[in-house]
């Protein structure tokens, strides 16, 4: 039977290659992205996340069966505060009543094996307790301090606890949604492609992130990961971190760690 999924980020990478596995598999896709989708939304305003909701409510006719989040960007900033964390929460919250009537709903939303790498504190708490406008300041001091590289896993670090948090919460496990997290390690995608071009960077790529298993990843493998968590055959997995890595992350902290 044909469900209605939202994927965001769905013009490229993961989103992309997402939202073609479960069109191939004949479900309705919403896309979402900033250009060449379904709807065309800045997830990284508060009016762009507001324009999306509403958009997929006329849509989906009030009932929606899974949303994937997979916007993000890579370029350390604000933006990457307000897409890669803020994009993703406040749009999952937005569509959850929308979800709790579907009779199998499901969420999965994009993680990153960063996210087990070094974090800013001070980022990752004022993402956790919803204060934008605190998070967005705290990306001045830590580009000019030669810390931007810390904003990009700060973000993902944050979302993983807020959706191990949520899952639990009520309005989630109580109403049949699990709520997992994809946590990739290299993907070879165009937002990955700028590094790639640099050999400083693919040799640090290679140092922090070693995937002993099948090398780097395609965006179709992070698909099919995707289309399990969201799938009605997903009856008790929520509230995880699924590192799609090839190894990486238990290479990096060790087999005790789990």
């Amino acid at each position: 039977m044909s469900r209605t999924i939202v994927v965001t980020g769905a013009a490229s990478g993961i989103g992309q290659a997402t939202a073609r596995l479960l069109r191939d598999q004949g479900d309705r896709v919403l896309g979402v992205d900033l250009r060449g989708t379904e709807i065309e939304a800045d997830l990284s305003t508060a009016e762009g996340r507001t324009e999306a909701a509403e958009w997929i409510t006329e849509q989906c006719g009030g009932t929606l069966d899974a949303l994937v989040a997979c916007a993000g960007v890579a370029t350390p900033g604000e933006t990457m505060v307000r897409v890669n964390f803020f994009g993703t929460t406040e749009l999952v919250t937005a569509l959850q009543p929308l979800l709790a009537k579907s009779d199998a709903p499901r969420i999965a939303v994009t993680g990153s094996i960063s996210g087990t790498q070094p974090v800013d504190p001070d980022l990752v708490a004022a993402l956790l307790s919803g204060d934008e406008d605190a998070a967005v300041g705290r990306c001045a001091p830590l580009l000019e301090t030669g810390s931007g590289h810390r904003i990009y896993p700060s973000t993902k670090s944050a979302l993983a606890q807020w959706a191990r948090r949520l899952a639990i919460a009520p309005g989630y496990a109580d109403a049949g949604i699990p709520l997992n997290v994809v946590a990739p390690g290299v993907v070879l995608t165009p937002m990955s492609a700028p590094l790639f071009e640099d050999a400083r960077m693919r040799e640090a790529m290679a140092t922090a992130v070693p995937m002993p298993l099948n090398g780097h990843a395609a965006p179709e493998d992070l698909a099919e990961v995707f289309g399990f968590l969201i799938s009605p055959a997903n009856t008790h997995v929520t509230g995880q971190v699924v590192y799609v890595d090839g190894g990486a992350e238990v290479t990096v902290r060790g087999p005790e760690v789990f």
